[in-house]
């Protein structure tokens, strides 16, 4: 006979350290407070060992406490693969948690593609302007610049390079590329603790950045791009940003050198979820496109 703790409050459990917070596991399980602390106290009192504990406001499993998550982890897994299999369903409602950025330049345009070939699959798109938890209680998948996270799945899809943009409009065909930079504004991107995006694109090819040289400052890329297209000056964008752009004759790329930035955009998902048919369908699509 197996000598089993009491189920619901392993569930309840489960839920409370994966949230770090008992609020929102009870907000999750739809039940109150009060609950969760009565089914995680029933617990403790079954294995005679603290599961939490507190440090100022924060919520944290003692040693026992993360023994017991990451077996329940494991468990519930394999417990909803199992019943996906059984009952026939497929998950075919995926949430991507992506960068607004990648999503509005790149992804964006792409996801046409996706839905005539997988009309049944939806994508809800998440967007995030920094890198979140990865976690199945946030998103099914992540485009962010994370990696290495044990139990998931990573592959790189972009290494981020900028390049100087401009729109045709202000070229001067007898002009070179050199004598263009020095006769346009700048339109420069504050990248916070970076810094100055072109003053680090002429550090990096080890020029002089003349004293007289007219800059206009924007907080994000996505407003100096658009202040390019509209003749404004020159600007360094990423590659992948502007890609649409230049194919529709909206900006040139001058010939100029570009620098990577060292940032890469990366897929990822639980290792284990790439077999369900939504998730495996995204990656393979994803796969291809460039």
């Amino acid at each position: 006979m197996r000598k089993l703790p009491p189920l619901r409050a392993l569930q309840v459990f489960e839920a409370a350290a994966r949230q770090a917070h008992f609020s929102r596991a009870a907000a999750e399980l739809c039940i109150t407070q009060s609950a969760v602390s009565h089914q995680v106290k029933q617990l403790e009192e079954h294995y005679g060992e603290r599961l939490f504990k507190r440090e100022g406001r924060q919520l944290n499993l003692t040693v026992k406490g993360t023994m017991l998550y990451q077996g329940l982890e494991q468990i519930f897994n394999e417990l909803s693969d199992l019943s996906t299999k059984i009952s026939g369903e497929s998950n075919d409602q995926l949430r991507l948690a992506v960068y607004s950025s990648f999503a509005i330049k790149w992804l964006i345009p792409r996801l046409n593609d996706f839905r005539r070939l997988h009309p049944q699959i939806k994508i809800r798109l998440d967007m995030m302007t920094t890198d979140p938890e990865l976690s199945d209680s946030v998103a099914d998948m992540f485009i962010t610049g994370q990696s290495g996270q044990p139990g998931f799945h990573h592959h790189v899809l972009h290494k981020e390079r900028l390049i100087p943009v401009v729109s045709p409009s202000l070229l001067n065909p007898d002009l070179t590329a050199n004598d263009e930079l020095l006769r346009h504004p700048l339109l420069t991107v504050d990248e916070g603790p970076l810094g100055l995006d072109w003053d680090r694109w002429f550090i990096a090819n080890s020029l002089p950045l003349p004293a007289e040289q007219q800059q206009h400052i924007f907080s994000h890329v996505l407003m100096a791009i658009e202040a390019a297209i509209a003749g404004q000056g020159i600007a360094l964008a990423s590659d992948f940003m502007v890609q649409a752009d230049i194919e529709r004759g909206l900006l040139v790329e001058l010939d100029l050198p570009d620098i990577l930035t060292g940032f890469e955009f990366q897929f990822s998902c639980k290792q284990r979820r790439l077999k369900e048919p939504a998730i495996a369908a995204f990656v393979a699509w994803l796969s291809q496109q460039k």
